[in-house]
């Protein structure tokens, strides 16, 4: 299921004749700003996602769209060693030459050795045309044995640390989306990450549960947070608005950047349309909106609706 690409869901745009209105134009360069957690960073409130640079039909296009969003006023650029066969990079690498030293961008990898992690930095480097990234993460954590792989002596953290201390990146943190407990865990195992990243979204609540498990213990902590799924998959726009999703990610305690894996411009326009004016929501409104959430998704819920997550 693909997000629709207009703004505030089906309804939006009607006026009470029931004729489309295009809706108004984006401002550039007015995006909202957080304190990305213990980084001290100023970062815009959501990023683009590079996960989706794959619906871009060629780098040189993926590039030109990467470049747009950042005329739109984006500082925040989500990459990964893995993402679209390692074209994601390229294209942000060309997209965002001459302007780099004005964003905050990052990329991951999976690796769980020293080595192997170390040659992906260098090639994620080499093609995102920089000497550095701001923020660089372990991937795809997913079982208890990932964890105890990045730590184990030779194991990834050991590249990430060097990382750090080189200037090769200025911050460390991690990501997954499959079991909160995993997520825990780690943070509680090594106390020197900087970032997390998680599955956030008004679905979350009822199934395996970072909202209530995982990110508590990333706020006591003052690390950055990052939300992933924000749309659900577009799942949850069968009952919840696009403006919705975001901002109930938004309103939560601690929270800081929105991953938005927008495949257009139309639907990034979206995505600062909503921020530009955005308030947060209240503990009504955010209860109201979890259980529409479940109730109209078209999907069983739980494991059915999160498939990304373990499966009980």
């Amino acid at each position: 299921m693909k997000r629709r690409a207009f703004f505030g869901g089906a309804l939006a745009g009607m006026s009470l004749t029931g004729a489309y209105a295009a809706p108004a134009k984006v401002k550039e360069g007015d995006i909202p700003t957080t304190t990305f957690g213990r980084t001290g960073e100023k970062v815009s409130v959501i990023a683009q996602g590079g996960a989706r640079m794959d619906l871009q039909p060629d780098v040189q296009t993926a590039a030109a769209f990467v470049r747009r969003v950042y005329e739109l006023g984006v500082t925040f650029f989500d990459c990964s060693r893995m993402y679209w066969g390692g074209r994601s990079e390229e294209a942000y690498g060309i997209g965002l030459q001459g302007v780099r030293q004005n964003v905050f961008l990052t990329s991951k990898s999976v690796r769980r050795t020293a080595k192997e992690a170390e040659e992906e930095l260098s090639t994620s480097l080499r093609l995102l045309k920089t000497d550095h990234v701001d923020l660089w993460q372990a991937h795809a954590v997913q079982t208890m044995d990932d964890v105890e792989k990045i730590l184990a002596p030779g194991g990834a953290i050991e590249a990430f640390e060097a990382a750090k201390k080189a200037g090769k990146c200025r911050f460390i943190g991690f990501t997954g989306h499959h079991d909160p407990e995993v997520h825990t865990a780690l943070l509680k195992a090594y106390d020197r990450w900087d970032t997390v990243m998680m599955p956030l979204h008004a679905a979350d609540p009822a199934y395996l549960s970072f909202e209530k498990a995982t990110l508590p213990v990333a706020v006591d902590g003052g690390l950055g947070v990052q939300a992933i799924k924000v749309f659900g998959k577009a799942y949850l726009l069968r009952s919840l608005s696009p403006t919705e999703c975001l901002r109930y990610v938004l309103s939560l305690p601690g929270m800081h950047v929105a991953i938005c894996g927008a495949g257009t411009q139309g639907q990034m326009e979206d995505n600062i349309r909503t921020v530009q004016s955005f308030n947060k929501m209240t503990l009504e409104e955010l209860d109201d909106v979890r259980k529409r959430a479940l109730a109209g998704s078209g999907v069983q819920t739980g494991p059915g609706l999160e498939y990304w997550k373990k499966q009980a």
